[in-house]
């Protein structure tokens, strides 16, 4: 039986612009099966969208909430949805 694929849209703020953040969640997406993209929002929030397992996204999210931008982080705001199955790979957003 194949998982079902999930999508997840987490807005951080805090301090999240300008520190690398966005580079470092496409590095750290490399080490999950994920789709999705990663991009600033006009008011200072950073916009991370992704596709893939319930489980996976989950290991996603705790890989960056332990990484070197927890510190950066001041609220997540996740909204979890059925995945619509567009995205592929994982990239950085204008």
């Amino acid at each position: 039986m194949k998982d079902i694929k999930e999508r997840v849209t987490a807005l951080y703020s805090g301090r999240v612009q300008g520190v690398g953040f966005r580079v470092t969640v496409r590095q750290l997406a490399c080490g999950y099966d994920v789709t999705g993209s990663v991009r600033n929002l006009p008011d200072g929030r950073v916009e991370l969208i992704a596709e893939g397992t319930h489980s996976e996204l989950e290991a996603f999210l705790k890989g960056i909430a332990e990484s070197e931008l927890s510190g950066f982080i001041a609220r997540k705001q996740e909204t979890w949805e059925s995945a619509r199955g567009i995205l592929r790979g994982f990239v950085i957003a204008h």
